[in-house]
């Protein structure tokens, strides 16, 4: 008897945090256009700072985290890359896990908020002129490109855009 009703109490347990992670789901859908996969967002104390986050990433490392962060630039072309403010001299380049979803092209200036893997990355020359013509750079702006860099990078697995 003790046995069916532990099992019971356990069953009772996880339907009830079901039940909640799908009613923050939905709050969620209710305030943000979501892009990727549904970030449950329950308080900022769960958010990176992008700043004090990328100053402790050595290249090779990486860190599983949620970020909130102003968008600086996207792919003009379909919004397959964004990047964020760093309030430094470097942005933070998004790329969309497995190349699975796209943001809006216009979100220039928006406050976003991301689930993923951040990492340093060397990014190479063709890989930042790609970029450039992305953003509609001319081709003067391109043809300066001539080394790798090294950039602060961010997989996001799922991306919110607050709703106006």
């Amino acid at each position: 008897m003790k046995t069916l009703f532990s099992i019971f109490s356990i069953a009772l347990l996880v339907g009830s945090c079901q039940v909640d992670k799908q009613q923050q789901k939905l709050k969620v859908a209710e305030n943000y256009h979501i892009y990727g996969d549904t970030i449950i967002v329950a308080d900022n104390a769960e958010m990176s700072e992008v700043t004090e986050l990328f100053k402790e990433l050595s290249p090779g490392d990486t860190i599983s985290t949620k970020i909130t962060a102003k968008v600086t630039e996207v792919c003009k072309k379909k919004g397959c890359w964004m990047k964020l403010d760093l309030n430094q001299d470097q942005d933070v380049m998004v790329h969309f896990k497995d190349y699975g979803f796209f943001v809006p092209k216009d979100i220039a200036g928006e406050e976003v908020i991301l689930e993923g893997i951040a990492f340093v990355d060397l990014v190479s020359v063709e890989d930042q002129q790609h970029y450039a013509e992305d953003a509609g750079k001319s081709e003067q702006e391109i043809a300066k490109i001539t080394q790798p860099q090294s950039t602060y990078t961010f997989q996001a697995s799922g991306v919110l855009i607050k709703k106006n």
